[in-house]
């Protein structure tokens, strides 16, 4: 089953990246234009509040993402066996995925409960990849 880790691994950089989905429409919705491109940031005071959100959502996921990586990695490298930790690693891109979509819907504490369970998944893992090494 070390092939869950990779697979976790690469679904959570999958997340990172549909994360630009709900970014790129409120952009839209901005009247994002060419010269916008000069500075991005500064676009973000007309971005419609879901827009402000999804951006915050955008940016925590890098954040979530560069946690929970090594921790992926470390579960590979140690040959991690553990069903407690495979299962965490497939729960990891779920729990991340319904954050977004909490965050941008502006659902506070169904947010919160996915961010802690996505935490919990990260840490699972660091603990079961340093006991196997």
């Amino acid at each position: 089953m070390q092939s869950a880790f990779a697979w976790s691994l690469c679904l959570a950089a999958g997340v990172v990246v549909s994360s630009l989905v709900p970014l790129g429409a409120a952009r839209s919705q901005a009247d994002f234009t060419v010269a916008d491109l000069a500075a991005p940031r500064a676009m973000f005071d007309r971005l419609p509040e879901w827009g402000k959100r999804a951006n915050w959502a955008h940016l925590n996921s890098f954040e979530a993402f560069v946690l929970f990586a090594p921790a992926a990695l470390l579960c590979l490298i140690a040959k991690v066996d553990s069903s407690a930790a495979i299962a965490a690693a497939w729960a990891y891109p779920a729990l991340r995925l319904a954050y977004i979509a909490a965050y941008v819907t502006n659902l506070p504490p169904l947010r919160s409960l996915c961010w802690a369970g996505a935490m919990t998944c990260t840490g699972l893992l660091y603990l079961e990849g340093l006991k196997g090494l």
